[in-house]
């Protein structure tokens, strides 16, 4: 596999939203994650957009963050919000969600967030299990989905271990 940084209008970005979102309204019944994005929101240094492709050169997974502070939705000064992580239904189970993963938030550290946060929901138990397996911590509701009732927020430090 091969990650590249891209731009979230790049066709292979597009392509790949609009499996997550048919993926989402299926799950959720509803027509897919209504978060308000700009294709800014994920340029350096506010943020990237990554997809991974496999050996053909076909894109198999995304995944991005984007700068947060404090706000009147909940996120507190610093944050890196993910979005977009989703992986295609054939290739999963194989490590690319926590590859992509690891490289996000090693870039939103070295662009100086000092927490990454994100929100799911209860309909997504895989990605729940990847995200407390990858340390992150149930947190304060922020966001879009705050109010409702199925969705999870979750965080981990970005910040290094003191030795």
């Amino acid at each position: 596999m091969h990650i590249r940084r891209v731009s979230f209008d790049h066709p292979d970005a597009v392509k790949l939203n609009d499996q997550v979102q048919a993926e989402y309204a299926v799950r959720y019944g509803d027509a897919g994650d209504a978060t308000v994005m700009a294709v800014s929101d994920f340029e350096p240094p506010h943020g990237i957009y990554l997809i991974a492709y496999d050996e053909f050169g076909s894109p198999v997974a995304s995944g991005g963050w984007r700068t947060q502070d404090a706000n009147g939705e909940g996120n507190l000064d610093g944050d890196a919000e993910l979005k977009r992580m989703y992986v295609i239904e054939q290739m999963r189970g194989r490590g690319l969600a926590r590859r992509i993963l690891a490289a996000l938030e090693e870039d939103a550290r070295t662009a100086g967030r000092v927490r990454m946060v994100l929100e799911t929901g209860l309909k997504q138990p895989e990605a729940i299990g990847l995200y407390m397996s990858s340390g992150y911590e149930p947190c304060a509701k922020f966001g879009y989905y705050r109010h409702y009732d199925d969705s999870r927020c979750f965080a981990k430090s970005l910040r290094h271990p003191r030795r």
